[in-house]
């Protein structure tokens, strides 16, 4: 089993900073591509910010210059530094990540994280 579990949501004012963290444990062969993504209620799940096994990173624009992506792969370990935050910022926060389990190391499945709430007052 493959777990992700996620930290770090909370209340901040309009221009402040945030760190989420999503941890993935189990019986994991190997991990791929990390991401996180963000949905409202009554709207679709989109991506934030992507980073590759190697650690190339992809951004939407709406965040780029004000989001960082990045892992820690000896910890299995993403992580999404947010600062400038906005109102518009709220959401809900997912982690995603493609993961090889123990048991089929030959395929990849994609896991999502319980999510965790982030909100932003002006």
């Amino acid at each position: 089993q493959v777990q992700l579990v996620e930290s770090g949501g909370g209340l901040v004012q309009a221009g402040g900073s945030l760190r989420l963290s999503c941890a993935a444990s189990g019986s994991i062969f190997s991990i791929n591509g990390m991401g996180w993504y963000r949905q409202a209620s009554g709207k679709q799940r989109e991506l934030v910010a992507g980073i590759t096994s190697g650690g190339s990173t992809n951004y939407a624009d709406s965040v780029k210059g004000r989001f960082t992506i990045s892992r820690d792969n000896a910890k299995n370990t993403v992580y999404l530094q947010m600062t400038s935050l906005k109102p518009e910022d709220t959401d809900v926060y997912y982690c995603k990540a493609r993961i090889a389990g123990t048991s089929h190391y030959w395929r990849e499945d994609d896991y999502w994280g319980q999510g965790t709430q982030v909100t932003v007052s002006s």
